[in-house]
Parts: structure tokens; sequence; C-alpha cells
């Protein structure tokens, strides 16, 4: 009796193993479909909110999350003094800086820091790119950007004077001691300072969702295949 017994528990492990394995893999896969759906929503909705008029920042604190990736648009005066520039940013394989500047919101004690684009290093590390900065009042026009976490974080020293490796709003407040607003303006219109403004559109990441499930998927078919070869070969062998 102890050797059926033996053998039956033999083939059960195997079996209850597959089963967990199948089962922990669709639903994994299920979860990265789940997510690649709601990237896609947050997609949509960034189309459709970048056709919306532009949300005038002015004197009042705007909330993050009320015009984040939303078309914003400020008047004011740039403030030169209290730039900083983001590190390791490449543009057709020339290694440079992100241009942040805050500008002085016009009737307002409040500023909105702005990505004016990128300019190359230059030859010297120790030297400071030239930003032609205009001195009068200038309408931007952009996209507002929520830095979150780590975001732009290259190193664990985020930043050496001027030039940042990361940049959060609440480092750069905490930093600067200016008052801002509580995002980035990531500049489009066009001024005379010989920036780069060439910005990639945002990447939901949609497409990494949907292979990571099919992955699973996959690992879970697998599972069962190779389960069902051995058994078929346990069974002849028996035989």
């Amino acid at each position: 009796m102890l050797e059926p017994e033996r053998s039956q528990r033999s083939r059960l492990w195997p079996a209850l193993a597959v089963v967990l394995g199948v089962a922990a893999a669709v639903a994994l896969g299920q979860w990265q479909l789940g997510r690649g759906a709601q990237k896609k929503q947050l997609q949509a909705q960034y189309e459709a909110q970048s056709a919306q008029p532009a949300i005038h920042v002015g004197a009042e604190r705007l909330r993050a999350n009320d015009v984040h990736l939303r078309p914003v648009e400020a008047r004011g005066i740039f403030e030169p003094r209290y730039a900083v520039f983001i590190d390791n940013r490449i543009h057709h394989g020339v290694p440079g800086y992100y241009v942040m500047m805050p500008l002085h919101i016009e009737h307002s004690a409040l500023y909105v820091l702005v990505n004016r684009g990128w300019i190359a290093r230059p030859a010297y590390r120790t030297e400071l790119p030239a930003v032609r900065t205009p001195t009068d009042p200038v309408t931007i026009r952009g996209v507002a950007m929520v830095p979150r976490g780590r975001a732009f974080e290259l190193s664990s020293d985020v930043y050496e004077g001027s030039i940042w490796q990361n940049l959060t709003i609440e480092r750069y407040r905490k930093r600067i001691g200016i008052d801002i607003q509580p995002f980035v303006l990531r500049q489009d219109n066009a001024l005379d300072d010989g920036l780069v403004r060439a910005w990639d559109p945002p990447d939901f990441g949609i497409e990494k969702h949907y292979a990571y499930a099919f992955q699973w998927f996959a690992l879970g078919a697998t599972l069962l295949i190779f389960y069902a070869v051995t058994q078929l070969r346990r069974n002849r062998a028996s035989t």
C-alpha cells in the first residue's frame, strides 16, 4: 500500500505546483493588461487635454494634479540668478543641460519654474553655458509637468552649484528659497535664445505592460506544456 500512495503523492505535488504556477502567471498577466488599459486611458486624457485652451498661470496658486500635462501659459520676467542646469541631457549625441529658470509671474509674488530647453555643455566642465535671456516681460506657453520622485535623477549627488542631477519642486523651493508654482512649465513657444525645444511626447509605457502580460501568459503556457509532456513520457515509461 505504501508504494501506490507514495507514487500518488509524487504525482500530486508536481501537478499542484503547476496549477499554482499557471494561476500566478495568469493573474500577473491580467494585472499587466489592467495596467496597460489604465495607461491607455491616461494617454487618451492627455491627448484630449492637449486640445484644450491653455490654463493661465497667474497670482493664484494652482494644484499640481489639476494642471499636470495640461497646456499652460504664463507672463513675467525670467530670473537668471536662480537658474539651474539639469545634467546629462543628450541631444543628437551631444551632451548638454536642460535650462531650468524661474519666471517671476507678472502682478504676483509667485514664480513658475520653466524648462526653457536644451543647451550644449561647454568644453570645460567648470564652465556654465551662456544662456540668452530676455530682460523684458515675456509670455511663455507650454505644458505643465510635475516632476515626481526621482525624476531626472542620475546620481546620489543631486546638485553641485548650479548643476543638478535631480530636480523636484520641493527640493528646488528649499534650495533656492523662492515661492513657486507646484509644477514645471515645459516651454514650447519660440524665443530668440538659441535653446533646443525638441520635446519627445510623454511615454506612458503602454506597450511595456502588454509585453509583460504576454511574457506571463507565455510562462503559464510553457508550464502547462512542460507538465503535459513530462506526464506523457512518464506514462509511456510506466507501461
